[in-house]
């Protein structure tokens, strides 16, 4: 399991012309997803994110947690971040999880992450999506959790 974090100012998504999803100050989670992952994961991954200290506070730049500020969650189903890109010049897919596997672990990770923190906005599975976001500082990490 992938989650690529942006530390925003505002983020959204929008599905064929209609806003499905936003949030002012906070996260941007893009999460992508292996055949393998396990509930183990998806609580690493939760855990993580919500304690991940990336927020200034306390006069230090990075002192507090997306929860600790009450920021938003808003995440985002991204497949070609499981891709292979380390032979040829087109991405392999085949390590991604299919859609039915992905989809139930990202409910299971949306629902995990609503039990802990609010507010937490989704995108739609699946679906053709527009993001918008405007990065704060900027600040993007990538977290990976395998078995």
């Amino acid at each position: 399991m992938r989650a690529l974090l942006q530390r925003v100012s505002e983020a959204s998504v929008t599905v064929g012309g209609e806003t499905v999803g936003q949030i002012g100050p906070g996260l941007l989670v893009f999460l992508g997803l292996y055949p393998e992952d396990t509930g183990a994961q998806l609580e690493w991954m939760a855990d993580r994110i919500l304690g991940l200290r990336i927020f200034a506070g306390d006069g230090k730049p990075m002192n507090r947690s997306v929860a600790d500020v009450g920021g938003g969650l808003l995440v985002v189903s991204q497949f070609t971040l499981a891709a292979d890109v380390s032979r040829g010049r087109r991405p392999g897919f085949s390590m991604a999880a299919p859609p039915e596997v992905a989809e139930p672990l990202y409910e299971r990770f949306l629902a995990l992450l609503r039990a802990r923190h609010e507010p937490v906005a989704a995108g739609v599975f699946g679906a053709d999506m527009q993001v918008a976001l405007v990065n704060d500082g900027p600040v993007t990490f990538l977290l990976e959790r395998t078995a």
